[in-house]
């Protein structure tokens, strides 16, 4: 599984760097939870509203001058054979590789026919 996860969050930072909503919500599972580091949560029931929803965060990135993002420190945890958590640090970049942003968030992840999807995130409280 540790070799899956990795090309999942490599596939990941790939389409990121493309700043597409639609194709970062591919990887999400419908309905979709995320959950702030401030506690609130939100729900997402379709495709296309996760989509609008990391299109919006991706606008936002973009107008801070990141660029690219990579992540680190992957931890995960066997839910059974099908589920499992994954913990990443990750880092938003600017045009020449600095740092501009770094949080640490969770996943729960499920193995369908389409491989891994997110189903629920956490970032994690500082």
């Amino acid at each position: 599984m540790s070799t899956e996860l990795e090309t999942f969050f490599d596939d990941f930072v790939r389409a990121f760097a493309r700043f597409d909503g639609a194709l970062i919500a591919r990887r999400y599972a419908t309905p979709y939870l995320a959950l702030d580091a401030a506690g609130q949560a939100r729900a997402f029931a379709t495709a296309e509203a996760i989509a609008g929803y990391f299109q919006s965060v991706l606008d936002h990135y973009a107008a801070q001058g990141c660029r690219s993002c990579r992540y680190h420190s992957l931890e995960t945890v066997s839910l059974g054979s099908a589920s499992v958590l994954a913990s990443v640090t990750w880092e938003l970049l600017d045009g020449e590789g600095r740092t501009l942003a770094s949080w640490r968030e969770s996943y729960n992840l499920k193995r369908g026919g389409e491989g891994l999807r997110i189903y629920a995130s956490t970032d994690h409280a500082e």
